[in-house]
């Protein structure tokens, strides 16, 4: 199929869930929670939305009113989501978000199973994935055996008609049964992605350095990877291409909660790539880059949530200026 033909920019797989983040107290001196959309492939894609890209979802939800809240969300912000289905047996999955004075977080899951671990690989449209750009994922559509089909079919299909492809491993240690598996998985990712976007605790796990440089050496040596964009937080990003390094400072501003940061960091970059050619990024594209996905990325550590609450094209703009 002919490139310009496509009519799909980007197509992601995965978890598609609730995201319970702490919102002060009641009365009572109970935590009070607030029910925001989540997921990372998801928050990618509705930050693509808003740069007026068009997307499509795959992927499960409860047939509960979790689920059918989240597919308004997402048909709100844009996204196609004809191809995510309703499980009837098992509920959407939900995920508790608490978070420390210091902005960092710990999560716990109630997925044991969660609907977005049923989708099976006969529900995955290929028309859907043959007709897109990129193609995203990431390793929590890995942790069990029949969705990890489903990702490993939609990996085939996006390789085999000519997707780039795009990984985010997004590690939640909590939801594998051993980190040995885990890893297992990422390195699937990474021998079959065009476009790695990393973080600085996830590249230290999988490489088993602690330099951040060797780690990304260590998987360039190894599996060839076009382009690794590594996030380290507040400290900004940096992009490994073609034997350079590239290394963009963050932004400073008021973080409430850091939920989404890495989803829309990936997603700029993703619309970056969009607009560019990926084979031919020069040293200035690659830092325009990390400098447009850092300041998305910032501004959306700003609002509580993600999905909801991804920047504008203007924002980003006003931040970088």
């Amino acid at each position: 199929m002919e490139e310009n033909k496509k009519t799909i920019d980007v197509t992601a797989l995965g978890e598609l869930l609730v995201d319970f983040t702490m919102n002060g107290q009641s009365e009572q001196g109970n935590p009070l929670f607030e029910a925001c959309p989540g997921g990372a492939p998801c928050n990618v894609l509705a930050f693509l939305q808003k740069m007026e890209k068009k997307t499509a979802f795959i992927g499960k939800v409860g047939n509960d009113q979790f689920g059918k809240m989240l597919k308004e969300t997402i048909e709100e912000a844009g996204i196609h989501a004809s191809n995510l289905i309703f499980d009837n047996q098992v509920n959407t999955t939900l995920a508790f978000v608490h978070t420390f004075k210091n902005g960092d977080r710990d999560f716990s899951f109630y997925r044991n199973p969660g609907a977005d671990m049923m989708l099976t690989a006969a529900e995955v449209n290929e028309e859907t994935i043959k007709q897109s750009k990129i193609f995203h994922f990431g390793t929590l559509s890995m942790t069990a055996e029949g969705v990890r089909e489903a990702t490993k079919k939609a990996v085939k299909t996006a390789k085999e008609n000519g997707c780039l492809i795009s990984f985010d491993p997004n590690l939640r240690p909590p939801l594998w049964e051993s980190l040995e598996l885990a890893r297992t998985q990422m390195e699937y990712g990474f021998a079959n992605c065009d476009i790695l976007k990393i973080s600085d605790n996830e590249i230290q796990f999988v490489s088993g350095k602690e330099d951040y440089d060797e780690g990304i050496q260590y998987l360039i040596d190894k599996y060839n990877i076009p382009l690794i964009l590594l996030t380290m937080g507040a400290d900004g990003s940096r992009a490994y291409y073609k034997g350079q390094k590239v290394e963009q400072a963050g932004f400073e501003v008021d973080t409430i909660e850091t939920t989404g940061a890495g989803d829309t960091f990936c997603g700029s970059a993703l619309n970056y790539i969009l607009e560019h050619d990926l084979q031919n990024l020069s040293e200035t594209e690659l830092a325009e880059m990390l400098k447009i996905s850092n300041a998305a990325a910032a501004l959306v550590t700003t609002k509580k949530g993600a999905l909801k609450s991804m920047p504008e094209k203007e924002e980003i703009n006003y931040l970088i200026h």
